[in-house]
């Protein structure tokens, strides 16, 4: 069968690899979609430290099961539709015992720490597959990024009536708005042009901010009064946006982590005891953040199309990352139908 294989920096081709087969308590998946992460891009760029290469990308998976391994539950049937999860738990560590298993010290995510799903076919144990015959095929490889935004907003404690900043308007950060508003937040978004804070709008925020033509600080005190917000979560990444969101927070006010620094961050820490700040990171979703994605997919009452910037065909895979880095500023999510 034919997989994407991320050979080198900036190398990327389709090859042939070895047919997968379902063992005891696993599924083979044909795949059908797959959406590109930040994580996929950071590995084409020569910028991910967590991987080796050669590797096949890919862990935002929606698929169709082709075939079972003896002893999965009958459910599990040829032909139904599934979300991945794709995430590992030892079940062991000091996260897992405490049910925290997306924070597992030992995992290992598909596409990262070992192959993922930008292939024909996938076997997985059933356990890490969420079925769902109701979204559209390609809105299924748009649950596990929506779920890591869900969870970031668990991760801030999120409740009616406050006011939360999401910094980031990406895929990400579209999952911090659509689940701060899920939970009753009133949400001024962050990012630079006009595409991104428009289709924050259009996804429920209250506000959209361009930080390339507004002052972020200055703006947000106005929107609150000079208070701050409640919560502020980093959707970015970027130490510049690390520092300002300890300046965004009000007093008492909590700070969420969802992106991932490259470089180190410096703090002026006085802040973190000045405003008595509750600092959180946020990694990975568990269950029930995927299970408030769907819901919250199911409920739309308009597809969430305008989610996905381009969908490439799989022959076209290897011209998906390239285009992703040509147009970072207005790319929400490039996605592979194969």
């Amino acid at each position: 069968m034919k997989a994407l294989m991320i050979e080198g920096e900036g190398t990327c081709v389709l090859r042939d690899v070895a047919e997968p087969h379902p063992g005891p308590g696993e599924v083979l998946l044909n795949v059908r979609h797959v959406a590109l992460c930040g994580s996929d891009l950071s590995t084409f760029k020569g910028l991910n430290p967590l991987v080796s290469l050669p590797r096949i990308p890919g862990h935002e998976i929606g698929a169709e099961i082709a075939g079972v391994g003896p002893g999965v539950p009958s459910e599990y049937a040829v032909g139904r539709r599934v979300i991945v999860v794709p995430y590992t738990s030892c079940g062991v560590c000091p996260s897992c015992r405490k049910g925290r298993v997306n924070a597992c010290r030992s995992n290992k995510t598909l596409g990262v720490q070992q192959d993922g799903g930008l292939a024909e076919r996938l076997v997985l144990p059933y356990g890490k597959l969420i079925l769902n015959d109701t979204l559209a095929p390609r809105h299924l490889a748009l649950v596990e990024p929506l779920s890591v935004g869900f969870h970031a907003a668990a991760r801030g404690a999120i409740a009616a009536g406050e006011t939360v900043v999401a910094i980031g308007c990406g895929m990400i950060g579209m999952g911090v708005i659509a689940g701060a508003v899920h939970r009753g937040a009133r949400v001024i978004a962050i990012d630079i042009g006009e595409a991104k804070t428009r289709l924050a709008l259009a996804h429920g925020a209250a506000h959209a901010i361009d930080a390339g033509r507004e002052d972020v600080v200055a703006r947000v005190m106005e929107l609150t009064n000079g208070d701050g917000a409640d919560v502020v979560v980093e959707a970015v990444g970027s130490p510049a946006t690390f520092r300002q969101a300890i300046d965004l927070a009000a007093f008492s006010g909590r700070v969420v982590y969802v992106g991932y620094a490259k470089e180190e961050v410096s703090y002026k820490t006085q802040f973190f005891n000045m405003k008595e700040l509750d600092i959180r990171g946020s990694r990975n979703a568990l269950a029930e953040d995927f299970r408030s994605v769907v819901d919250y997919l199911e409920a739309l009452q308009t597809p969430p199309d305008d989610l996905i910037s381009r969908v490439f065909s799989f022959a076209e895979a290897p011209e998906a990352l390239p285009y992703w880095v040509r147009e970072r500023d207005n790319v929400v999510k490039v996605m592979i139908e194969i």
